[in-house]
């Protein structure tokens, strides 16, 4: 049996193509970061996979799908080679998606990105209600008392 459930956020909005053949289909192609339940010896928490999805799957990732969107999805594993431009065999890995949906509601995921972006900004993490998280050795850097 091959099959796989992921969980996680796309690293990157969708990228879609379609099909040169006879009926025009879409290809969407994506990674996901998907959390690790116990941090490994060299300090990796994140695993990613290349995900590539077709026809009605790769249309709704390119329309409902973008960066950070945490989504879970089922699929099966698919392995092969190609040869590059220098004649060297390379191996991919790839999760074709069977099935994909949200795995938060909108709400959850516009929170996360303002979170996101305000650490961004500001360098500090910010917790659930968006207050940044300062250090308390920072007084001696501020220019007031």
């Amino acid at each position: 049996m091959n099959r796989i459930i992921l969980m996680g956020r796309l690293t990157r909005d969708p990228e879609i193509r379609y099909s040169q053949d006879g009926r025009q289909m879409a290809i969407a192609r994506y990674s996901l970061a998907v959390d690790k339940r116990v941090q490994r010896e060299d300090g990796v928490t994140t695993d990613f996979f290349n995900i590539v999805a077709f026809d009605r799957r790769a249309e709704f990732a390119e329309k409902y799908l973008r960066k950070g969107t945490k989504i879970l999805l089922c699929g099966h594993v698919q392995t092969g080679s190609y040869n590059n431009r220098d004649g060297v065999k390379i191996p991919f890995f790839e999760v074709v998606v069977d099935e994909q949906e949200f795995a938060e509601s909108k709400n959850a995921s516009s929170q996360a990105d303002r979170t996101q972006s305000r650490t961004q900004q500001s360098g500090y993490p910010v917790d659930q209600n968006g207050f940044m998280q300062i250090p308390d050795d920072i007084a001696d850097e501020l220019a007031f008392d």
